[in-house]
């Protein structure tokens, strides 16, 4: 390892947005990374195979909840920067089961905050001045812009609406916390929705390729007008990885891909997409269109979210590279060419509910 690479300890680093920090960084960086994940429903190794057997990455099976399985990898791999991914991160199953979500989200980050604040209070002199913890949390922390024309700014008041996104908030006070009573140099970033290659498809774009090319109902709650900014997972690892190298220490950064668009247009969106790649040949559809279907709304769901990404802009130099329309065709197209990784994903224990009300 070079004097200019850096020691990368990655939570969840086998789930949807981890797996794609972890790609970047060992494709395009001479840092090393050791990934931790508890390998719950979502987290899938498959997403990692094109680099797990390079010499600059290593995976440790753990739960972050537990404090001395934590001190081990600390004290074992001694990293240099913490970024800090693991959490339950689906609303539905937050309305179904909040309690996974405070176990995970709010007392895993504790005890991560406080068996690294012990780590980092005994490194020395340069690896000390050198660590960074950076915690990823999410845009629904704000609540709802309800009909306002708003954009999600740092110093927004947090007002979330669902199980999770308390419980991502707790998680965000918690750092915030460590770092002002502690000096423990934090970092805290909140995205918005995420897309792209190897998301599990509970979420909205990958369940709605995947059922349409199966001739399944396309779920769409409420009147599917609920708008949603999209950032295309690989532009959020990049800018995850800029942040923790760059980012001033105790500052928030919101990071979006400047595209708020409605569910329900984004749901026509890949049906068009997948009519020219993919032409129907299910019996009655002609076009992926026919195929939604409205269900009713689930509980507090939040009407609008639309972040203002000029600060990450403004101080370190970061946008997005992807529109939603490249993004979009790059997502559908990759689950078109993996539909083996869909499956195998697909393991029984989860079918394609849209879970809370079930209904498909």
């Amino acid at each position: 390892m070079n004097s200019m690479s850096k020691i990368f300890l990655i939570t969840g680093g086998a789930g949807f947005i981890g797996s794609s920090v972890i790609r970047h960084i060992i494709e395009h960086t001479q840092h090393s990374v050791i990934n931790l994940d508890k390998l719950t429903y979502a987290g899938n190794l498959e997403s990692l195979e094109s680099i797990e057997n390079n010499s600059r990455y290593v995976f440790e099976y753990m739960d972050i909840c537990n404090s001395d399985q934590v001190k081990s990898v600390l004290d074992n791999h001694q990293p240099d920067i913490i970024i800090h991914l693991a959490a339950e991160s689906h609303v539905d199953r937050s309305i179904d089961g909040p309690g996974e979500f405070i176990h995970t989200n709010i007392t895993g980050t504790y005890v991560l905050l406080e068996q690294s604040r012990i780590y980092w209070s005994n490194l020395k002199s340069a690896k000390k001045l050198g660590f960074r913890f950076h915690h990823v949390s999410t845009d629904e922390v704000y609540g709802d812009l309800g009909d306002t024309n708003g954009l999600f700014t740092e110093d927004m008041a947090y007002a979330p609406s669902s199980p999770y996104s308390a419980s991502k908030a707790s998680s965000d006070h918690l750092v915030r916390a460590w770092y002002r009573t502690f000096n423990l140099p934090t970092l805290i970033t909140n995205c918005s929705n995420n897309y792209g290659p190897y998301q599990f498809p509970e979420k909205l774009i990958p369940l709605v390729i995947l059922n349409a090319i199966k001739g399944k109902n396309l779920p769409i709650y409420g009147d599917g007008k609920q708008v949603r900014d999209w950032l295309y997972v690989d532009d959020h690892a990049k800018a995850l990885l800029h942040v923790a190298i760059n980012g001033e220490i105790g500052e928030t950064y919101n990071i979006g891909g400047y595209n708020a668009i409605e569910n329900i247009e984004v749901v026509r969106i890949i049906c068009s997409i997948l009519d020219d790649l993919k032409p129907s040949r299910l019996n009655g559809v002609k076009k992926y269109e026919q195929l939604i279907t409205y269900v009713t709304d689930r509980a507090g769901h939040d009407s609008r979210y639309a972040i203002d990404a000029s600060k990450i802009y403004d101080d370190l130099g970061w946008s997005p590279e992807e529109t939603f329309e490249t993004g979009i065709r790059k997502t559908v197209k990759w689950y078109l060419d993996n539909l083996l990784w869909g499956e195998n994903v697909q393991d029984g224990s989860y079918q394609g509910q849209r879970l809370g009300n079930n209904k498909l």
